[in-house]
């Protein structure tokens, strides 16, 4: 019996590089959740025969681990084809075992966050109301993409007064957030407090933490020139994660941490995977280490 099912903890998977086969690779590892991340577009992928062959490959390996997700990360505000994989995600997701689908706003290129309300209804208002009838839920991403407030080009969900718009624009009970710390201290936000105040609204946690450096900020600023922060694989960077769990299940949240990897500016090229299950082991002993049933 595993008691931590609320909560469970794995990483992301590329669905254009051999899913199946990399899923069988890392399962001994001891993943418990995947999220199948396509990039900007699907393409012209079969996703039928894509979760027939991942679901073999769970079921071989007698493994309870699951599909937490699917995503894409294109801006379907002005990509007509990125909008269309998320119907296309939303009428999959179920084949997939998941109930989730996660991925970009998008954006109006280059002007304010407000100037991309009105597409933004245009267009999550019908995949909305596709994935209500479904029972699936959609997951807005919180990456700035280096965006700000003024402008930028894939995704406006990076700060919580963009939120508050978007859930005051599409008041959906099927609608909330992908969230991690790592991009919320990027803008120099404390995550846990936010966590508390957002955790009802949090569908999906990245596992991907951040390192701030104080010094350059406090004797150099954001803008000279220099780098003030590093995204970081958890367990290597600021983020006390035992905080982020207790917050999560404090706040009723059931779903997975899945390990957003491949940013590590240390733990990368040959040390990529020991930086995972080095997180996953991490996150699992946050989470409170093996449970113990209660006598």
């Amino acid at each position: 019996m595993n008691a931590h099912d609320d909560i469970r903890i794995g990483t992301l998977v590329q669905a254009h590089d051999d899913p199946a086969g990399y899923i069988r690779q890392i399962l001994p590892h001891g993943f418990e959740s995947f999220e199948i991340t396509f990039g900007e577009h699907v393409g012209n992928m079969d996703l039928t025969k894509l979760a027939e062959d991942i679901s073999r490959v769970l079921q071989e390996s007698g493994n309870t681990a699951v599909i937490s997700s699917l995503g894409v990360y294109g801006n379907p505000l002005t990509d007509q084809q990125t909008a269309r994989d998320w119907a296309r995600l939303i009428d999959a997701a179920e084949q997939f075992g998941c109930k989730l689908v996660c991925g970009f706003t998008g954006r109006i290129p280059d002007r304010p966050v407000p100037e991309s309300l009105p597409r933004l209804k245009e267009v999550f208002e019908p995949l909305l109301r596709r994935a209500e009838d479904r029972g699936v839920r959609l997951a807005l991403e919180n990456c700035d993409m280096h965006g700000t407030w003024e402008s930028g080009d894939w995704n406006i969900a990076h700060a919580p007064a963009a939120w508050e718009m978007i859930f005051g624009q599409l008041p959906s009970h099927a609608l909330g957030l992908e969230w991690e710390p790592c991009h919320q201290m990027v803008s120099l936000i404390d995550p846990l407090p936010q966590l508390r105040q957002w955790v009802g609204k949090v569908l999906h946690v990245h596992g991907k933490d951040a390192t701030l450096l104080w010094d350059v900020i406090r004797t150099r600023g954001i803008r000279g020139g220099q780098p003030y922060v590093y995204h970081r694989t958890p367990g290597f960077g600021d983020t006390n994660w035992t905080d982020v769990i207790s917050i999560l299940r404090a706040g009723g949240y059931r779903g997975s941490i899945d390990i957003e990897g491949w940013h590590d500016p240390v733990y990368r090229g040959e040390l990529e995977m020991t930086g995972q299950v080095r997180a996953l082991h991490y996150l699992k002993q946050c989470r409170g280490g093996p449970f113990v049933p209660n006598p």
